[in-house]
């Protein structure tokens, strides 16, 4: 018996791989992007409203009504995410934007996160400048 199939697969290399390269590590981004990732699917109609539900507070899911279009129209440009970015004024707030580019029109979304008590993140405000996407 070889030693290559007698040892134990303490590894998390597939098998047959011999070489010592990783994966890349998972980056951390952010609470904002997440948002912006998520509000751009209600502001485009691939997600409903009310998904945000209980990520929202204050008046924020009252704009996300009146912002996100009452029927979504299947559009051939999907809007996409070209950057974003955030502001920290203090702790547990977060002012943060994000650029979207739909073709070669962009948008501005920007929204303020509020952490809670309970240290999650939450949407308290919703605003959308140019074109909508």
């Amino acid at each position: 018996m070889t030693t290559r199939t007698a040892r134990t697969r303490n590894t998390t290399r597939p098998p047959g791989r011999h070489d010592q390269h990783r994966p890349p590590a998972v980056v951390h981004r952010g609470p904002h992007h997440w948002f912006a990732d998520r509000l751009l699917a209600v502001l485009t109609g691939r997600r409903p409203v009310h998904s945000l539900m209980g990520h929202t507070v204050g008046p924020a899911y009252d704009q996300l009504i009146a912002l996100a279009p009452a029927d979504p129209r299947c559009e051939h440009l999907t809007p996409v995410i070209r950057g974003c970015g955030r502001f920290t004024p203090g702790p547990g707030v977060i002012e943060a934007f994000a650029r979207i580019a739909t073709g070669d029109r962009l948008t501005a979304l920007a929204f303020r996160l509020e952490q809670g008590p309970d240290l999650r993140w939450r949407c308290a405000a919703v605003e959308l400048q140019g074109l909508r996407p």
